[in-house]
């Protein structure tokens, strides 16, 4: 299987007015989901990918990508065997996605979602 970037994440120590920039910088569509905070962005291509902008986690700005896997466990033992920091483990949301993230040995910070849809509860 491919292993495809499917989604970005632009992580701001001000996500209202990176949310607000980006909108009206590319013509994003961006949705706020508010019980999570999280601004849902839709760039109404036909091509690429969308992503969502949040608060940063870490304080810091940033910008993730996730990349899709088939049997997402394996893939995050393979990175952390290959010398990656564990540092979300496998979560998942129902009837969303399921996702882990990790640092490389370089301390670049990459998430990974499963390709498989978790069931809702």
């Amino acid at each position: 299987m491919p292993n495809p970037v499917v989604h970005f994440e632009i992580q701001s120590v001000e996500p209202g007015k990176s949310r607000e920039f980006f909108g009206e910088v590319f013509g994003w569509q961006i949705e706020l989901a508010t019980e999570m905070e999280y601004g849902l962005v839709n760039t109404g291509a036909e091509t690429g990918i969308n992503g969502g902008i949040e608060a940063s986690p870490t304080g810091e700005n940033q910008v993730m990508i996730y990349i899709e896997v088939d049997g997402i466990q394996g893939y995050l033992d393979r990175a952390v065997a290959a010398g990656a920091g564990v540092v979300m483990p496998v979560t998942s949301i129902p009837g969303a996605v399921t996702f882990a993230v990790f640092s490389d040995p370089a301390g670049v910070v990459v998430g990974i979602v499963d390709s498989e849809t978790p069931p809702a509860e």
